[in-house]
Order: structure tokens, then C-alpha cells, then sequence
């Protein structure tokens, strides 16, 4: 009767040991998921802060007029080129 108690002990124990490995390797598993979620985090972090500088500095109105006048050949309007419309007249 005493051996069958070790015997049942000791395969008890054995499973409670192997529950703790078990659970040991899927917690450093986890810390290095995490680990891994942390660093693109702080790379996400750091493209979404030069996103927007990027799109402060393009949206600015000097950069679009100096595209307007040295890529497209504009220039800005002046009295003597406007024409106004007025409505009725022929």
C-alpha cells in the first residue's frame, strides 16, 4: 500500500515539475514576444514622428510656390494679367 502512495506521489511530483518547466519556457517565450512588441513600437514611434515633420515641412506654402514656379512655370498674378468677369456684358 506505501508503494503505490510513492509511486502516485512521485508520478505526481513528476507531473508538477514538468508543469513548472512547462510554464518557465512559455513565460520567457511571452518576455520575448514582448520584447520584440516594444521595439516596433518604439520604430513605429519614432516613423510617425518623422511622418509628421515630413508632412509639416511639404505642406508648407513657400515649398508650394517655389514647385509652382520652378517645376510648373507659373507665376503669381498680378494686377495687369487679371481679368474680371462681370455678368450681362458682352
Amino acid at each position: 500500500m506505501t508503494g503505490k502512495i510513492n509511486v502516485v506521489l512521485a508520478g505526481l511530483l513528476v507531473g508538477c515539475a514538468l508543469s513548472v518547466v512547462n510554464a518557465r519556457y512559455q513565460r520567457n517565450h511571452l518576455v520575448n514576444d514582448i520584447e520584440k512588441l516594444a521595439t516596433q513600437q518604439r520604430q513605429l514611434d519614432v516613423d510617425w514622428a518623422q511622418l509628421q515633420l515630413d508632412q509639416s515641412t511639404l505642406g508648407k506654402n513657400e515649398r508650394i510656390e517655389q514647385i509652382a514656379r520652378v517645376n510648373l512655370n507659373m507665376a503669381p498674378l498680378s494686377p495687369a494679367r487679371t481679368q474680371y468677369l462681370t455678368e450681362g456684358s458682352k
